[in-house]
């Protein structure tokens, strides 16, 4: 089955599309997905910057820092140790008005159960009590609802804080598990929102956090998707939600356990009112080596430190001189307690829209492959993607994410796809005809023959045309000077020359004849101002070929002068031959009439002549001099004649001044008065050729006697 040329690259441009697209979603290309949700982090924080001011963060964290651990009572000492201070610090953050205290950090031994002999007996015996105050505090807070510890869940080997802790705590009702939901790339863009333990569906730590904070228990949709306090929770993957990083260090307020065990122990409770009243507080690791997670804000954070009011110690400067590309864990909670509390977490888009996004891209990309060269194709589609990239980072500024991954790749694909099929496919006819045929046929032709779905055949359609037919002047006497070389020398660069000045005008030259041109101007491209066109080649044509007899090496010297005559008129274009061998040319009566005006160029000693049809199209353009009304071979019907001057802007005052004599003349001819005919050529007849010779023609025709009516129309015997 044969299909046409157009069918068949609307369906090669419909495959690409499709597949591209469909390579863009499928799952080999799920880790380029997520990277996406890392550039609109990065590309928002360097664009925007901080959304909002950290201190109205409804999250903060206590850090366990580096100060901590060189800072008294802390200093030497191991942290299971720490639990007195760190209670007493908890139980001035629930004092002071924190909403929930929630541990990213898990105690799982306690010192009181150490089994190392010491003194005739056992260290946690020696120690017993060790704990009591922090056991005391976390009960305090977990009956008014203010705690919640973590836990690892690791299969049937979970990691729990010590068993005086979980009473303390009322075992799982405030104890939630810290585990977060890792890309294939190792990469943390989302948070678990429940889990199950021992059969039970529970909150995540950052759910639970949440809640607590609004006062609202989660409920879990038909649909499988939670809501807390009326905010359906988005998450592209069940269970999850993605997480929505502001950017930088300054996001989330961060204090040091360090400042705050001093602050406690100096018993400042308007600071940790003022700091701490209505908030969610966060304890954590915060160090350079323990803990560290790489998340969606890998290209956009910042060095970390306490960040916030200090109480008591004085400010430490900030460790580290460089970005690190992860993140302390503590702060994935926190940022998930956020966008829950503010309600903007990241929303994904699904995989239907986003095929169609890539699809869209695709369709676009090979668009432009088909319609432009490779490297313009090139540059459009980068700068159509940067469009783009602008506005899904505009787009995600408000927590929506727009997929960049498949869009690009789907692009990219179809671009590098669609030139391979030009090249392949729909450009290797285009090449080898234009390769073939661009030393015979006009450019447009061949485009023409291209955008065709059938090849050339014989026929053609009738036009409006303008044909200029070009001479040159006493060639027989130049070819008998020259050598054959010589000659064939001259003619390909007056030939060149010219036709370089008509198809830069928009004409299409349809044949050499010796020395003659053929050129044609409103065919086969359409050129309303064809008329014109055909005008402004003559004129330049003139000028140059004054310019190759003083400069040309070609033309050895030789002086040579052409012919030129303009028609206009209707025309039949197409091809024209045999059924085995034919060309496209132009054929009527229009051009053999341009054929005789440059004919009559001899007559009247004149370079350009054109036709009353011609300068009728052309209007005011043009500076004419009326020559005469003739007759010429083959053709009964009268025809008046114009002398193309120049153009009117152009017109020179000598040149305006033999054209008034000369109308003058004219006008006496025709009306029979030689005499008065005969006066006024002669005033121009020693310039000016058409008025030498009709000058001649009034005194012979004043000597005649006259016999008959007196017709002042000349036959043109020859061509």
């Amino acid at each position: 089955m044969n299909i046409g040329r157009k069918t068949r690259d609307a369906i090669a441009f419909a495959a690409i599309v499709l597949i591209c697209a469909a390579v863009s979603v499928s799952p080999v290309f799920n880790i380029a997905h997520g990277l996406s949700i890392d550039i609109l982090t990065a590309l928002r924080w360097e664009a925007f910057g901080g959304r909002q001011d950290p201190a109205s963060s409804p999250a903060v964290v206590v850090a366990i820092d580096e100060e901590t651990y060189q800072a008294p009572p802390f200093k030497g000492s191991p942290t299971l140790t720490w639990t007195g201070e760190i209670g007493r610090v908890l139980g001035a953050i629930v004092e002071g008005g924190a909403k929930v205290v929630g541990f990213d950090i898990v105690f799982e031994k306690s010192i009181e159960q150490s089994e190392i002999p010491f003194g005739g007996g056992l260290f946690g015996e020696r120690v017993r009590g060790f704990d009591r105050d922090f056991l005391r505090a976390l009960a305090a807070a977990s009956s008014a609802g203010k705690v919640v510890l973590g836990e690892v869940l690791r299969g049937d080997q979970p990691i729990r804080p010590s068993p005086g802790q979980r009473i303390a705590v009322r075992q799982q009702q405030n104890l939630r598990a810290l585990n977060v939901y890792t890309d294939r790339d190792d990469i943390v863009r989302r948070v678990p929102l429940t889990f199950t333990v021992d059969g039970n569906p529970l909150p995540s730590m950052a759910l639970e956090l949440a809640s607590r904070a609004l006062g609202a228990k989660p409920e879990s949709k038909a649909d499988g998707t939670a809501a807390l306090a009326g905010y359906r929770i988005p998450g592209a993957v069940p269970n999850t939600m993605t997480l929505n990083f502001k950017g930088g260090a300054d996001d989330i307020p961060t204090y040091s356990l360090a400042d705050l065990t001093a602050c406690a122990a100096k018993g400042d409770k308007d600071f940790f009112r003022r700091q701490f009243e209505g908030k969610v507080v966060i304890l954590g690791m915060v160090l350079a080596s323990e803990d560290r997670q790489r998340t969606s804000k890998r290209f956009a954070t910042g060095i970390e430190g306490a960040r916030a009011p200090r109480c008591a110690l004085p400010e430490q400067p900030v460790s580290g001189r460089f970005q690190r590309r992860d993140i302390a864990g503590v702060y994935i909670h926190a940022t998930a307690v956020n966008n829950l509390i503010a309600r903007n977490a990241a929303v994904e888009l699904g995989r239907l829209p986003i095929a169609l996004i890539a699809a869209l891209a695709a369709a676009l990309a090979a668009l432009a492959a088909r319609m432009l060269k490779p490297l313009a194709a090139v540059l459009t589609f980068l700068g159509a993607s940067a469009v783009y990239v602008i506005g899904a980072t505009a787009a995600f500024n408000h927590a929506l994410v727009l997929p960049l991954s498949e869009p690009f790749i789907a692009g990219f694909a179809a671009l590098a796809a669609m030139v391979g099929y030009r090249f392949m496919i729909t450009d290797k006819d285009r090449r080898l005809l234009q390769k073939s045929f661009a030393l015979y046929l006009a450019p447009d032709v061949i485009d023409r023959m291209l955008a065709s779905n059938t090849l050339p055949v014989l026929g053609g359609e009738t036009r409006h045309v303008t044909v200029l037919f070009s001479d040159l002047e006493g060639f027989s006497r130049i070819a008998e000077t020259m050598s054959p070389e010589a000659l064939m020398a001259l003619m390909n660069e007056y030939l060149s020359e010219m036709t370089d000045i008509i198809e830069g005008h928009g004409g299409y030259v349809d044949k050499y004849i010796g020395d003659s041109i053929v050129a044609v101007f409103g065919a086969p491209a359409d050129d309303p101002d064809h008329a014109g066109n055909a005008l402004r080649a003559a004129l330049d044509c003139c000028k140059r070929l004054e310019e190759l007899n003083r400069s040309a090496a070609a033309f050895g010297g030789s002086k040579v002068a052409q012919r030129i005559g303009i028609n206009s008129g209707d025309a039949l274009v197409g091809n024209f031959g045999s059924r085995r061998r034919f060309n496209y040319s132009v054929m009527s009566d229009a051009v053999n009439l341009a054929s005789r005006l440059e004919g009559a160029n001899k007559f009247y000693g004149t370079t350009v002549i054109a036709s009353e049809t011609t300068v009728a199209l052309t209007g005011e353009t043009f500076a004419w001099r009326e020559l005469d009304t003739i007759r010429v071979k083959g053709r009964d019907n009268q025809l008046k004649i114009y002398q193309l001057l120049a153009l009117a802007t152009d017109l020179t005052p000598e040149q305006t001044a033999v054209a008034a004599a000369y109308a003058r003349g004219l006008a006496h001819w025709r009306a029979g008065e030689f005499s008065l005919a005969e006066k006024g050529f002669a005033q121009t007849a020693e310039i000016d050729r058409p008025s030498r010779m009709f000058l001649e023609r009034a005194r012979m025709q004043g000597q005649q006697t006259p016999s008959g009516e007196w017709d002042p129309v000349r036959t043109l015997q020859e061509k």
